[in-house]
């Protein structure tokens, strides 16, 4: 009986690879669950719906957008980071929740680091530093000057604190040596809409603006990249204007439960990256103002570990908290 049993167990043993293959080929079976930890309207949501398209053409099952903002991503990271590790529930969300919300919360609801898995990049998203185009600052010298002779006396507005373009804005105050008030917002569209209005007098955007830079609406003084951006080629980077180093990069991607097969995850990241090589998307996510970028799940996960390390430098010396 007992060699029966060990027989048996040895069997089992080694058809159970191929059962866990045939369940990770035979998935999705039903809709995919996409939640987006930021509004709708920003680049995080921007960037689901057009990932979310080509997954669902290449998974054969639809890619059910679910917007769940709030808490710099901490509300929707929870919410996959809570679900069944089955790849029937992913994440958008910046690379900020991963890299930037353990330095600012005191405590959170789940460990990015623990609960939730880097699956595939999709954009390398760069920041716009962007006026109206009634602001008297015609280019970034002339934009500084003003902060310097206003110290505290001018806003500008971001996704929430500690989110990336907050960040950018605090580098830019330390490396100019000046002052601004900060105004957090539930996204990136509630700002850029607020800076339409007039209530603000600049951002750090997240690509949205863009359209309303080509319309005559707004005016892109500089952008947070080390290199300029193709979609704005004559916009010069704040290095360029001797901000040395200066890099507010982050990078949006998809992330899975902690646990979900990793047949599953590699799926995910090859269709992802097969799409982001094609031209169709890759012009899509261009004219939002992101730029395509394809890595495998070690490489994402490399990434927020580097951008963790850099923004919590920052976020020390500045003595940002999510509670100011």
């Amino acid at each position: 009986m007992r060699i029966f049993v060990i027989a048996l167990a040895l069997v089992g043993s080694a058809i159970s690879p191929s059962l866990a293959q045939t369940t990770a080929q035979a998935w999705p079976t039903h809709p995919v669950r996409l939640v987006v930890a930021f509004p709708p309207g920003g680049a995080a949501d921007l960037l689901a719906r057009l990932i979310g398209q080509s997954l669902s053409e290449t998974l054969g099952q639809p890619v059910v957008i679910e917007n769940k903002g709030g808490a710099n991503g901490n509300i929707g990271g929870e919410a996959v980071a809570r679900s069944a590790p089955d790849g029937y529930t992913l994440l958008m969300s910046s690379g900020s929740m991963v890299a930037i919300n353990p330095h600012i919360y005191a405590s959170m609801p789940f460990d990015p680091a623990k609960d939730i898995i880097p699956i595939a990049s999709v954009a390398r998203v760069p920041f716009y530093l962007v006026v109206r185009a009634d602001n008297p600052a015609r280019d970034f010298t002339a934009f500084i000057a003003d902060l310097k002779a206003n110290p505290g006396k001018r806003n500008y507005g971001s996704p929430g604190i500690g989110s990336s373009p907050h960040l950018a804005a605090e580098m830019l105050k330390k490396m100019t040596g000046t002052d601004a008030i900060h105004v957090p917002y539930r996204g990136a569209a509630p700002a850029l809409n607020d800076l339409l209005a007039g209530q603000l007098d600049f951002v750090f955007d997240p690509g949205i603006a863009i359209e309303h830079v080509k319309a005559g609406k707004l005016r892109a003084l500089a952008i947070g990249s080390p290199q300029r951006a193709p979609q704005l080629p004559d916009v010069p980077t704040l290095a360029e204007l001797g901000l040395t180093g200066f890099d507010a990069d982050a990078v949006f991607g998809l992330y899975a439960p902690t646990g979900t097969p990793g047949d599953i995850v590699k799926r995910v990241n090859a269709e992802t990256n097969r799409a982001l090589a094609t031209s169709a998307l890759t012009e899509r996510i261009m004219a939002v103002g992101n730029i395509p970028e394809a890595m495998s799940p070690a490489e994402f996960g490399e990434k927020s570990r580097e951008d963790s390390d850099r923004f919590g430098a920052i976020i020390r010396e500045r003595g940002i908290t999510a509670g100011q």
